[in-house]
């Protein structure tokens, strides 16, 4: 500072081209400098320079408000100023990129040199939605504070509750809302067919035997709002209902009906659970009944009755073939009783089968005798 400058009054500061110096004379503002060399015509020595960097392009300090209250046209010359109402969600974006985002009723004041700066601004009152192509700029930014992304995979719908009530269903793909003021949930309902075994159902038949039963279905959602709105929990719905329609159906049956009619019992029961499934937005393609599980006492009595069956039945077709051999027998005796030449030709035929199974033959009477005996039938 030189002699004048003392003499006058004069104090000369200077601020880098990073920077912003904010002037205070006895604790009030008197202006606010941007780069370069500047004079300030005080009287008084007690001054107090703020020096901001705006490599932060966020203003943040306690001379905020005083500033644009005591030097309005100052503070928006150098600052920009954002700000929602209660009903709103803000994007700011600094040279075309995603910088922040401003939940409802808040501000954000930034140096005007450090844009260009925008904000985009959203209705969160009227509607919650978040476009796709906005929830990707938002997690490539990693600004997703106020954002609830949502994947629904292929297969699948999702049930947008929001503060509790049914807003809409989502089909596969990215999806988005604002998580401000509102609660939502997404509850992801498989498409696809799905498998359901009911195991280890005992009950006791109409012949007072206890078995246990095994049952399988595959279903598929076909009506997701009424799946989820009618029933508490639909899987457990369609489990509900295999295990009661076969208790009342198989305890009016005895044993052997069970095992006998198992198919036609499947039948029977699967279009009362069908129809009853389709009321809840359920398709049942599949049921069965897999297994019937005996008692081990019960299993062991019913494979002997099995195998007494099985054997009487054998007897029975012994004696039939026996019987059918006999007569055989009977009608060849006949045959042969009736015509020597016959007989004789059996001889010669079971002689023939004797000789292919020894080494040597021996004939007593010579083959001369053997020779004669044929010609006499000959002429005979």
């Amino acid at each position: 500072m030189t002699i004048l400058e003392k003499l006058f009054g004069r104090t000369r500061v200077r601020a880098k081209e990073t920077e912003r110096l904010l002037v205070l004379e006895k604790g009030k503002l008197m202006g606010l400098y941007g780069p370069g060399e500047h004079m300030i015509m005080t009287k008084e020595r007690d001054l107090e320079i703020v020096r901001f960097d705006i490599g932060a392009p966020i203003f943040n300090s306690v001379y905020e408000k005083p500033l644009f209250d005591r030097l309005p046209e100052v503070a928006a010359r150098h600052l920009t100023v954002f700000r929602t109402e209660a009903d709103e969600v803000g994007l700011i974006e600094r040279d075309g990129v995603l910088y922040a985002t401003l939940a409802p009723n808040q501000k954000l004041v930034v140096w005007s040199e450090t844009g260009p700066w925008a904000m985009t601004k959203f209705n969160v009152a009227e509607n919650l939605t978040v476009d796709s192509a906005i929830v990707r700029r938002l997690a490539r930014a990693k600004r997703t504070e106020l954002l609830m992304p949502i994947t629904v995979q292929d297969g699948q719908v999702g049930l947008v509750h929001i503060d509790g009530a049914f807003h809409g269903m989502l089909q596969p793909g990215l999806h988005g809302f604002w998580s401000v003021g509102k609660m939502v949930t997404v509850k992801a309902i498989e498409l696809k067919r799905q498998p359901l075994d009911v195991t280890g159902q005992e009950l006791l038949t109409r012949d007072k035997v206890t078995i246990r039963v095994n049952l399988t279905a595959e279903y598929r959602v076909t009506d997701p709002v009424k799946a989820v709105t009618e029933v508490k929990d639909y899987a457990d719905a369609l489990y509900r209902a295999l295990q009661h329609a076969f208790r009342a159906m198989l305890g009016t049956l005895t044993l052997d009906q069970i095992l006998e009619r198992k198919a036609a019992v499947t039948t029977e029961v699967a279009g009362q659970i069908r129809e009853e499934m389709a009321r809840i937005g359920l398709d049942v393609s599949t049921i069965e009944l897999k297994d019937v599980i005996l008692p081990g006492e019960m299993r062991d009595i019913l494979n002997q009755v099995v195998a007494a069956e099985k054997q009487a039945e054998a007897n029975v077709i012994r004696r039939r073939e026996e019987t059918n051999a006999t007569r055989s027998l009977l009608n060849t005796a006949k045959v042969m009783a009736e015509n020597p030449i016959m007989l004789r030709l059996k001889e010669l035929e079971a002689l023939e089968s004797i000789a292919g199974k020894v080494e040597r033959l021996t004939i007593h009477n010579g083959t001369g005798g053997l020779m004669n005996d044929l010609v006499r039938l000959r002429d005979e």
